[in-house]
């Protein structure tokens, strides 16, 4: 037996890991690395923010946008976007395979990262992999913020007329 095989035989990559294993996550990291160095400068002045709903699981109080733009709730994922006078509320989840979608502050859209389905800010398909519109939460407006129910969620193919009535005129008081 040589025994330079048997050194390689014993060597940490041999028995911890993959060669398929290693090369993915060198990849990964040198990807992550490079999208870090080369992000947009202008991806902070997005139309987006981070918030956090008051209330009970079932209804979730959020304040109302004071301009055109989206807030996140990442913790009951749901997506509040101020479209046009009118204010919705979405399943952070793409409908295709429940994917968190990001908000595309530039294109004025939100995109799915993973099969790039792309919807117009009041959640309407636009093309992609994805066949519906994103789930809206059925909304209220209550004294200065529009409440989600979250446990009321249309689908836009099985919902229809909920689906396209979940939505606040703001331009009404």
């Amino acid at each position: 037996m040589n025994p330079q095989n048997l050194e390689c035989e014993r060597c940490t990559l041999r028995d911890g890991l993959d060669r398929r294993h290693f090369v993915q996550t060198a990849a990964a990291q040198a990807l992550a690395a490079i999208g870090i160095v080369f992000m947009p400068t202008q991806a902070a002045a997005a139309a987006i923010s981070f918030v956090k709903g008051a209330g009970a699981r079932a209804e979730k109080a959020y304040p109302i946008p004071a301009t055109d733009g989206v807030a996140i709730d990442k913790e009951e994922s749901v997506i509040i976007a101020r479209v046009e006078a009118r204010a919705y509320a979405f399943s952070l989840a793409c409908p295709h395979q429940n994917t968190a979608l990001r908000w595309d502050a530039r294109a004025r859209r939100f995109q799915c990262p993973k099969h790039k389905s792309r919807y117009e800010p009041t959640g309407v398909f636009i093309d992609g992999r994805a066949t519906r519109g994103l789930d809206r939460f059925a909304v209220r407006r209550a004294e200065g913020t529009i409440l989600v129910n979250l446990d009321a969620l249309y689908r836009e193919d099985q919902h229809a007329a909920a689906w396209a009535a979940a939505f606040v005129n703001l331009a009404e008081k």
